[in-house]
């Protein structure tokens, strides 16, 4: 029987989070939780409060801490804190063993070396943590033993297909991608989209802000860097390549020319759950995938002129330093601003590669300056939004 693992879970509210208790749900008799933190949904997190009784949980705010105070806690849960410190609390609680990251945007960076200071398992399912300090993590992460198990459906994947093997044994990483729902556009016809039409996602059910980074396809650009990060593979041996059925969740190239793929249902829930229960494998709580009805699969090269965020990623891995800390930066303000109807679809790429063009990467060896640059990256985008916000009415 395996040992009771007792989580916390950063952004228990979200989509990721809300898979993460479906899996707990499951496993009763393995898994416990003891922590939870959200942004603003105070209703959802007091309901998780009073059905989990978390020893701990957070709030991004002192006014939504209070409100969800008033909202009638179980008596054994206090709230560890807002805002920042309050996800550095609930992530190095002395009886959490797991800490599932899956905050918004950077808010969990402090809370993630926090947790793998206190020897905590992590189970990464925000990819920005690594973009914009992956050297910091990683190192941290080796100093004190502490696993970093991928829950994004690709590196979870690879992680099953790396199992065992040396790196000597490894040629080539490929990630796959959907295409989003845009896939086949001009880059002409995508200047036209809406913010309702990106968020449809053909195969996957996610996030907003992640679900535009797929239709960008700056999700398998920020995807790279992790990639890099958690592997230790060199850029130019990682790869991306469009298969719109989601099936194959990536693959492996050996030093032999044999490939390895990872298949499954488009489902979180699996990669959360291997990501909690590892090194074991538990009974699946899905059904399995199917593949006569799965059909044809296919794959293409991805089209880097009408989808240039990839291209804009494998560049600030190439200057690796301060640069990928822009581009995520500038990434979450430009989405913000296509999400709230300020700029286009084609906006999007220009205030990246504007805030990326005017940037001189520097070292960026502690925190302190990971966040000085990640401050100065979001006041000049939100500046280049203006201007191609202008830009675009002038051309009407």
């Amino acid at each position: 029987m395996s040992r009771l693992k007792r989580v916390a879970i950063l952004g228990s509210t979200g989509s990721i989070g809300q898979s993460a208790l479906a899996v707990v749900d499951a496993y009763p008799d393995r898994l416990q939780v003891v922590g939870l933190a959200a942004g603003a949904n105070i209703d959802r997190l007091a309901e998780q409060a009073r059905r989990y009784r978390p020893r701990v949980v957070a709030m991004a705010t002192g006014e939504a801490a209070d409100r969800l105070r008033r909202s009638g806690l179980p008596p054994d849960t206090a709230i560890a804190g807002t805002g920042r410190d309050g996800l550095v609390a609930v992530a190095s609680h002395p009886d959490v063993d797991v800490v599932l990251c899956a905050s918004s945007g950077t808010e969990g960076l402090e809370a993630s070396l926090a947790a793998i200071e206190h020897r905590k398992t992590i189970a990464l399912a925000n990819k920005e943590i690594l973009v914009m300090a992956g050297g910091i993590v990683t190192d941290a992460a080796r100093r004190r033993g502490v696993p970093i198990l991928p829950v994004d459906s690709e590196h979870n994947a690879i992680h099953q297909c790396l199992h065992g093997r040396g790196r000597e044994e490894v040629k080539r990483l490929v990630l796959t991608a959907s295409g989003g729902p845009f896939r086949g556009l001009s880059a002409a016809a995508l200047s036209a989209v809406s913010p309702e039409d990106a968020l449809r996602h053909p195969t996957w059910r996610m996030g907003r802000k992640i679900t535009i980074d797929s239709a960008t396809l700056m999700n398998k650009g920020l995807e790279v860097i992790e990639a890099h990060w958690l592997f230790g593979v060199r850029r130019d041996r990682i790869d991306v390549i469009v298969h719109p059925q989601s099936v194959v969740h990536s693959m492996v190239e050996l030093t032999d020319g044999s490939v390895i793929a990872q298949l499954g249902v488009t489902d979180m829930r699996m990669p959360i759950q291997y990501a909690f229960s590892y090194p074991e494998r538990w009974p699946g709580l899905l059904a399995p995938l199917d593949l006569a009805r799965a059909g044809r699969l296919e794959f293409h090269a991805p089209d880097l002129e009408a989808f240039p965020c990839l291209s804009l990623a494998y560049r600030a891995l190439d200057a690796e330093r301060s640069l990928p800390v822009v581009l995520n930066a500038a990434n979450e303000v430009a989405v913000d601003c296509f999400l709230e109807g300020r700029i286009g679809f084609t906006g999007i790429p220009q205030v990246i590669a504007a805030a990326m063009d005017a940037h001189a990467p520097a070292e960026v060896a502690t925190i302190a300056q990971v966040r000085s640059v990640d401050a100065w990256a979001r006041a000049f985008s939100l500046d280049a939004a203006r201007g191609v916000q202008s830009q675009s009415k002038a051309q009407r």
